[in-house]
C-alpha cells in the first residue's frame, strides 16, 4: 500500500508494507538502518530472530554511528542472554561506540510487552505484532504513523535497567 507523496521531490513517496516472514523483516530492518540519519531505537524479546549479529548489519550500524555527531542506537530487550552469548559483533559495536549505543533490559513494568519495534528517526518503523507471529508492518516516511509507536517505545524504555555494558568489570 502506498500513501500520499511528499512535497520534496527527492524524498521517496511514503509507503507501508505488510511483512509475513522473518526473512522479510530482516530485509526491512536493513532497509530502515539505511534510512537512518539520527536515531535508531529497537525493542525485542532478545534479538535472536532478526539478524542482529550479522556482519553486514553491524558494518551498516558502524557506518551510521561514525557519521554525524549525536547519532544514537538504543536497544531494549526482555532477555540479554542471547546478546551476551551470541552477539559478539553487537557487543563489539557497543564497546567501540559506548557514547552512542545503549542496551537496556526491560523492567518489570514492561515485561508484558510482546510486539517488537524498530523506530528510525521518528519517521520510519517496523512493528511486529507479536513475538510468536511473523506478521509485521514496515512504514517508510510516515512520521504521523510512527509517532504512537515511538511513544510506546519510550514507555518501554522508561522501565529499562542496565542490560549489556561496554566494559566487563570484576575480572
Amino acid at each position: 500500500m502506498v500513501s500520499s507523496t511528499s512535497d520534496d521531490p527527492n524524498t521517496p513517496a511514503p509507503r507501508t508494507v505488510t511483512l509475513t516472514t522473518i526473512a522479510e523483516q530482516i530485509a526491512a530492518i536493513d532497509e530502515l538502518i539505511g534510512l537512518a540519519q539520527r536515531r535508531i531505537r529497537v525493542f525485542d524479546r532478545d534479538l535472536s530472530e532478526t539478524g542482529w549479529n550479522d556482519a553486514e548489519r553491524m558494518a551498516r550500524l558502524g557506518a551510521f554511528l561514525r557519521g554525524l555527531r549525536g547519532r544514537r542506537l538504543d536497544i531494549i530487550v526482555h532477555d540479554t542472554g542471547y546478546l551476551e552469548r551470541s552477539c559478539a559483533r553487537l557487543v563489539a559495536l557497543l564497546r567501540a561506540h559506548s557514547d552512542a549505543v545503549t542496551i537496556y533490559r526491560t523492567g518489570p513494568e514492561a515485561r508484558h510487552a510482546s510486539d517488537p519495534l524498530v523506530i528510525v528517526d521518528d519517521a520510519h518503523y517496523l512493528h511486529r505484532y507479536h513475538f510468536e507471529q511473523p506478521r509485521a508492518t514496515m512504514a517508510v516516511h510516515h512520521p504521523e504513523r510512527t509517532r504512537p509507536l515511538a511513544m510506546r517505545y519510550e514507555e518501554i524504555w522508561a522501565t529499562g535497567e542496565p542490560g549489556v555494558n561496554a566494559t566487563v568489570l570484576g575480572l
